[in-house]
């Protein structure tokens, strides 16, 4: 449900534009080159290409912050936490004040599960950048994650003081707000979230995950064939139509959007209870019982499980 905003900021510094218009070939010149196709092959979505031209520069000069900052950020969209938070660790340890390498450090923490660094990290972007909302943000999102709801939605609140243009604020709020039950409230922000990014795919899932906590199947079928329309290769949305089919009688296909879910990732506890929610459905106890139960155990506070879980032991 949590939408991280993680804008990719590139670091084209004057030194790139200079060996455009020197014969030289000095270091200076040929890390500059390297840094420029590095960012080239970002534009391309080519990270690995782009890690290996970084690395290219870095081998020039072990103190370029702008290639250990931009290496960073590949190496976050290829999944790499370890190795990005590496370097933005040596970005930082460069340029105390280097701003935008604690944000990106504090989502990569955040990415790979470390919550208390990550919120260390909002601490000090909010103490170097107090107007910059992106401290807030990540505050808000580590909070969220950590079930202190009360203490994220004032991060966000006043990350929204600092922007009221970013989509994704009020997209967390609503979802939030959705935990809560305040589907009033929730829908109210998703509306403000709408009017400033229409092709904002998570708006419209968060949705029908509303739709279907009021019964409203039809609906919740719609808002979630719109997230898929605007982003077809979320996991997760499928996972939820999936469930919303089970309870529109479509049992086939909604095991078939299930499984492709859990193809994508295979321990998605939400789409393994629907699988279990699915063989309740289809009679099967055995299997119904096996995956609710394991979801069970991993996370009790997962919506439907204990209630199917228990309906299947007295199958």
């Amino acid at each position: 449900m949590i939408s991280s905003k993680k804008l990719l900021k590139f670091l084209f510094p004057t030194l790139t534009v200079f060996i455009l218009l020197s014969s030289c070939d000095s270091n200076e010149d040929k890390k500059g080159r390297f840094l420029l196709k590095g960012n080239n092959k970002m534009m391309e979505n080519d990270f690995d290409g782009a890690i290996d031209f970084y690395s290219e520069a870095l081998a020039l000069d072990q103190e370029f912050v702008d290639a250990y900052y931009n290496r960073g950020i590949a190496y976050t969209k290829t999944s790499d936490f370890q190795r990005a938070i590496s370097d933005f660790n040596k970005a930082i340890s460069i340029d105390h004040q280097y701003v935008d390498a604690y944000y990106h450090r504090g989502i990569a923490h955040f990415d790979n599960g470390a919550n208390y660094n990550a919120l260390s990290d909002a601490d000090q972007l909010i103490a170097l950048a107090p107007d910059d909302y992106r401290g807030y943000f990540l505050r808000g999102l580590v909070q969220e994650t950590l079930g202190n709801y009360e203490t994220a939605l004032q991060a966000f609140d006043q990350a929204i003081e600092h922007d009221q243009t970013i989509t994704d604020l009020y997209v967390n709020k609503a979802t939030i707000q959705y935990y809560r039950k305040d589907y009033k409230s929730a829908t109210t922000n998703l509306n403000k979230a709408e009017s400033l990014n229409p092709e904002e795919p998570n708006i419209f899932n968060l949705r029908s995950l509303i739709a279907f906590e009021r019964d409203a199947i039809d609906s919740a079928l719609k808002w979630v064939n719109k997230a898929i329309d605007l982003n077809a290769g979320q996991a997760y949305f499928y996972n939820n139509r999936g469930l919303y089919y089970l309870f529109d009688g479509q049992m086939e296909r909604g095991i078939e959007d299930i499984n492709f879910s859990l193809k994508q990732n295979s321990k998605n506890l939400f789409a393994l209870r629907n699988k279990g929610i699915y063989y309740y459905l289809s009679g099967n106890k055995p299997l119904a019982i096996k995956y609710l139960q394991e979801v069970y155990s991993k996370d009790s506070s997962i919506k439907l499980t204990k209630k199917y879980l228990d309906l299947a032991q007295e199958m």
